[in-house]
Order: structure tokens, then sequence, then C-alpha cells
């Protein structure tokens, strides 16, 4: 395994302008354009420090819909260690492009509540890729220390689609019974554009639907991260300071949108779920679970 250091957060513009270059026919050709390499790169990137600037992370509280506080959000380090998810998959040794990739599951483990003027460091590195009824997937463990402590852990799992696109593989939904719904969210057709302006990711398939057409959706639609992020703010006054929220994205939430937040205890883990607020259809389910000092001791080990 390699590794490479950086002395700060490189620039997502450039890393996504190479990101899309393969959709380019010959481009993966060329010096440094992803699509000549035949596995994911054995390669983990590290950012030694970091740290979250206030008016930012208040930017994506509003967004998000948590509270303004003297912490991050639970999901706002995957915005600080988005550059170097990028920095991977940009690099000319990777086997495609990044650009019209899915998220299709999530799990982070909060430690503890992190300050946003602590010093962070960060490291990313990818798994190999599995196959999958869709593609091929890998995913992406990225861990925040704080000194020498792990204060934030997480995996993100990507799809590659291959074969016929989402949209000509669609088909109809039953409803699904679940928790109850305990609230209505009415989803903006920009709001693809306005969580890229706080999370810095402009994935194509978000941004609006001229560009989410040529790479399978109909429409804009909606990050994955944003739903996460704005499921934990539903339930923020009842998370504990050190908990895992684990999600499966299911179907892609269109933007404009309309969508319904489901959420039941069961005991002192939560169970939630986001729904189509007409048709029922699936979009994301997801588990709050808190973590042990048992469980946080096995994990440092």
């Amino acid at each position: 395994m390699s590794t490479r250091t950086l002395d700060s957060p490189p620039s997502i513009l450039p890393l996504y302008a190479r990101a899309a270059a393969p959709l380019i026919p010959g481009a993966s050709l060329l010096p440094g354009v992803p699509g000549r390499g035949k596995e994911i790169p054995d390669v983990e990137i590290e950012l030694p420090s970091t740290q979250a600037q206030p008016e930012q992370v208040a930017a994506y509280a509003r967004v998000c819909g948590f509270s303004l506080r003297d912490t991050l959000p639970p999901t706002y380090p995957h915005v600080l260690a988005f550059p170097l998810h990028m920095a991977v998959m940009a690099s000319g040794d990777f086997p495609f492009g990044a650009v019209g990739l899915v998220h299709i599951e999530n799990r982070i483990e909060q430690r503890r509540p992190i300050g946003i003027g602590e010093q962070l460091a960060i490291k990313v590195k990818p798994t190999k890729l599995h196959p999958h009824p869709k593609g091929q997937t890998f995913s992406l463990h990225t861990k925040v220390k704080s000194g020498t402590r792990i204060v934030w852990e997480s995996t993100s799992t990507m799809l590659r689609r291959e074969g016929d696109s989402e949209t000509k593989q669609r088909k109809a939904v039953e409803e699904e019974h679940g928790p109850p719904a305990t609230a209505q969210w009415n989803l903006p057709g920009d709001l693809g554009r306005r969580y890229a302006s706080v999370s810095g990711d402009r994935n194509p398939i978000h941004m609006h639907s001229l560009t989410a057409k040529p790479l399978g959706f109909p429409r804009a639609i909606a990050h994955g991260m944003w739903t996460k992020a704005r499921c934990l703010a539903a339930l923020e006054s009842r998370l504990p300071d050190a908990f895992s929220a684990e999600v499966r994205f299911r179907k892609p939430i269109l933007l404009p949108g309309r969508v319904e937040f489901l959420s039941e205890a069961d005991g002192e883990e939560i169970e939630f779920a986001v729904r189509d607020a007409k048709r029922g259809t699936p979009h994301l389910d997801g588990q709050v679970a808190p973590l042990t000092n048992q469980q946080d001791e096995a994990r440092r080990k």
C-alpha cells in the first residue's frame, strides 16, 4: 500500500474535471485521467491537519436542518473528507471516472461530539471492487482523529452501474410498511445545487436535469448524504454523544419531490426511513444505535 500525504485539502473542481473526463471518448488515454487502471489502487490518502470553518459549518447546518452548536453536525466530517475521496477517485490509476457513481450505503460512527475548532487528521482508503447485481461496488473507509484518538469513522459504499440504466430498470414499487410517519418534507428542485454549495459534492446527477439525464436519471436526484444528514437532524435531540448511524440508500429521490420521514424507537436504537409521500416508494432505511465503551475500545485495538 502506498500513502499520499497532503499539506492542505485538494481543490475539488479540478478533481471533478478529471473525474468527468472519462465520459469523453478516448480521454482515459491521457496522462492523469482515470480509466486506465484495472483495479482500485491500494492507496491511502492522509491529511494530517485540517479544521472546520464556523461559517461553512453554519451554512451546512442550515441546508441540512441541524441546529447551530459549537460542535460539528455528525455528518460534517464527511464533508471534510470528501476532497480526499475525490483525490482517490480522480487519480490516473483509478479504473473509471467518479461522475455517475451512486452512493448506496453509508455508515458513520461518532465516538464523541467534535468541537468546531478542533484540529483533525483525516485518512481515506478505498477497498477493492466487488460484484453487485447492478454492476460493481467499492467502499471508501474514512478515519478522523483528534490528537491520537479516532473520534469519527465512516464507510461509504459506491455503485458503478453497468448494463441498463436506472430508468430502464425501474419497476413499480409497492408501498412498504415501517415506522410511523413523523414529518413530511417538500424538497425543492435546487436542493442538489444548494447541498453542493455547502458540501463540495457537485456530481452532475444532483445538479440539474440536463446533466442528470445523460447519466440515466430523468431529473436531478437528491444527494444521499443530504438525505442522511436531514434524517439525523430530525433526530438530533435524541442522539447520544457516541453512536453509529447506518443507512441504505434505495430508490433515488427525484427533485423536486415530497417525502415522508418515519422513525420509531426500539429500546436504545432508533429505526428511521424516508419514503415518497404519495406512492410510498422507499428512498432510505436507517438505524441509529449508541456506541458502548466496550465497542469503542474493541475498535481501537
